[in-house]
């Protein structure tokens, strides 16, 4: 007679375990394919803004239209990134992210193939639309195959590090393809986006009938969050051009506002709401999302005046100022080696604390800088952001999702990086304000060389304000 199943079972070796860190080969797959993506947005985004002097000089473009095809991105970016996300936690994370990485990839290519500003605007913000609801889908698939604890955590620091690498090395890639001709700044993020969606039909989980059985879509509280959101970041971008009319400025700041209550007020009475305001009563939540802002406003502002005073001032060409930058792409490898460890050891808030210590004396290191400054002088700088964003973004992230239910890992996506992408169009927007009116009338060298200073105030103040927040997230840990 043969023996029972159960001790056949017993009697053979047990399977290896895991370690805590690693994941399975499934998890690894999803990894691979979301994190793909966000690099895809950021060097999406690094590559086109290297290239926008010559698109100007071959398609004869006016300096508004320029900075349209900037703003129009951000745009749909922040515009639609709260619906993007609520929309993947309840039409399916799989189904949007794969609608919409179909849209990332045709605009894309349509932007390549434009022969006018218009075209270019077009592309612009419907790209940035489908990243709006692309990323928070990639999100919350990480994040929900991902179980809490350590795998998330290391998964989310390797997405973090990709995401924030993406856009460093897009400004190198990008000088080496705009030599090359600058439609291939458009089409590379095509053939990119092609090999992702080739491989996330296979890879990625199927969306649970829950899904798509949901109670009605809020569409109203859709239409009022989607507007408000729009006219909010309309005003940031505004804020770049400080003479631009001011009462117009503040009429859109006015319109948001008034929208932004009125999704409030819908969702208080809705039966099925678009977002459960009580996520928002989550201290450690709000936290991580101001944290978030003041960030990339460090950050994108730093790098923003710093190619300024690289290509302006020093007379640097494209690529040589992107390669000064690849540097900060050694985050890449400091997310998800270095940051783990400091993790486990001391937690995301106090990691947090530390990144934007480091952040604050690097902006602060580069307040002296000057008209003639080598780049070993600029390198200290470069390598402590680098070593900030790597040990801020990803912990950043964590906290924002952490805690959070499975249905509403969308919405904390969405949350986090709509965030991210105020901050970063606020940091741009301050510096620029600032630049513009320190130089007013002069034209002089060392005229553009104080703007530049006085421009550089900003990012240091927004790492210096998060330090004090990180703090007071220290604090608060500690009284629990």
């Amino acid at each position: 007679m043969s023996r029972p199943a159960t001790d056949a079972a017993a009697s053979r070796p047990a399977a290896p375990a895991r370690p805590p860190g690693r994941p399975a080969g499934r998890e690894l797959a999803v990894l691979v394919v979301v994190s793909g993506a966000i690099f895809l947005e950021g060097i999406d985004i690094g590559m086109l803004n290297v290239a926008l002097p010559t698109i100007r000089a071959d398609l004869g473009l006016s300096t508004a239209t320029l900075s349209g095809i900037v703003s129009a991105y951000v745009l749909g970016y922040g515009g639609f990134m709260l619906l993007g996300g609520r929309a993947a936690d309840l039409l399916g994370r799989r189904r949007m992210f794969l609608v919409w990485l179909v849209v990332f990839l045709v605009f894309s290519g349509l932007g390549g193939l434009a022969d006018s500003g218009g075209v270019l605007l077009l592309s612009r913000f419907v790209t940035g639309v489908a990243a709006a609801f692309l990323t928070p889908a990639g999100l919350s698939l990480l994040t929900t195959t991902f179980p809490e604890g350590p795998r998330r955590d290391r998964a989310v620091l390797v997405y973090s590090g990709i995401a924030a690498g993406g856009f460093s090395l897009g400004v190198v890639a990008g000088g080496l393809l705009t030599s090359l001709g600058w439609r291939w700044v458009f089409f590379a993020p095509v053939v990119l986006a092609a090999v992702l969606l080739a491989t996330a039909v296979r890879v990625l989980p199927r969306d649970p009938a829950r899904a798509t059985t949901r109670a009605g879509f809020d569409l109203a509280g859709a239409a009022t969050i989607t507007a408000g959101m729009l006219l909010l970041v309309y005003g940031v971008v505004r804020l770049e051009h400080p003479g631009d009319g001011v009462a117009t400025t503040v009429g859109v700041f006015l319109g948001s506002a008034a929208l932004l209550a009125a999704f409030v007020a819908v969702e208080r009475r809705s039966a099925s709401p678009l977002v459960r305001l009580g996520i928002l009563r989550s201290s450690p939540l709000v936290r991580a999302n101001l944290g978030a802002a003041l960030l990339t406003a460090s950050f994108f502002g730093f790098q923003f005046v710093v190619t300024l005073y690289l290509q302006e001032l020093r007379g640097w060409s494209s690529l040589e100022a992107g390669l000064a930058f690849l540097v900060l792409g050694a985050d890449v490898v400091l997310a998800p080696l270095l940051t783990p460890v400091l993790v486990r050891r001391f937690g995301n808030v106090r990691v947090v604390e530390g990144g934007f210590v480091i952040a604050t004396v690097a902006y602060v290191i580069f307040l002296g800088v000057g008209a003639d400054w080598p780049y070993a002088a600029m390198l200290p700088s470069f390598l402590l952001v680098a070593l900030a964003i790597g040990l801020t973004y990803g912990p950043l992230v964590s906290a924002a999702t952490d805690g959070v239910a499975a249905e509403e890992q969308g919405l904390a996506g969405g949350l986090v990086n709509t965030s991210f992408q105020l901050g970063a169009a606020l940091g741009i927007s301050g510096v620029t304000a600032v630049q513009v009116a320190a130089l007013g009338a002069e034209t002089s060298s060392a005229a553009l060389l104080g703007s530049y200073q006085a421009a550089l105030v900003v990012p240091a103040v927004a790492a210096a304000v998060g330090v004090v927040v990180a703090v007071v997230g220290v604090r608060a840990v500690r009284a629990r």
